[in-house]
């Protein structure tokens, strides 16, 4: 509903930039990217609709990473296709990543990692299950130690 209210806002505006920003992002040079957004954020949730599907842990999970790489393409195409045309027709040229660029990403990826494994090491992952089992066994063992019986 977003992308579709976001296209018509564009078209409703009147406002010619906006219109061809919209226009080139589809058909454009980074045509691409943006059907790769709408596939992945769009079209692969349809899938969930289905309850054989959807109640599958493999597959709800595949359609969580195909998500989550529609949203990197989402961030990608509001970027370079904001960046690849101006108001100048002397800036007109494609994008390309300088290092600063390649290393923001990068970096992001690392902090990513890093807050994840901190967060992990942190609250590590302990099924409720197993834990309610192991003292249901041996509660009582260490209750009498706790007691000093």
């Amino acid at each position: 509903v977003a992308y579709i209210t976001e296209l018509f806002i564009a078209w409703y505006s009147g406002v010619e930039y906006e219109q061809y920003a919209f226009l080139n992002r589809a058909t454009g040079p980074y045509w691409w990217a943006y059907w790769s957004m709408m596939t992945c954020n769009v079209f692969s949730p349809q899938f969930m609709w289905f309850k054989k599907l959807r109640t599958s842990i493999v597959f709800s999970f595949i359609i969580s990473i195909v998500v989550n790489i529609g949203m990197w393409f989402e961030r990608f195409v509001i970027i370079v296709t904001s960046l690849h045309r101006d108001y100048l027709p002397s800036s007109w040229t494609m994008f390309s990543p300088t290092f600063v660029d390649i290393g923001i990403f990068i970096g992001t990826i690392g902090f990513f990692f890093v807050l994840f494994l901190l967060y992990s090491r942190t609250f590590p992952v302990i099924a409720q299950a197993e834990v309610k089992t192991i003292l249901k066994s041996s509660g009582e063992k260490y209750k009498k130690l706790r007691d000093g019986e």
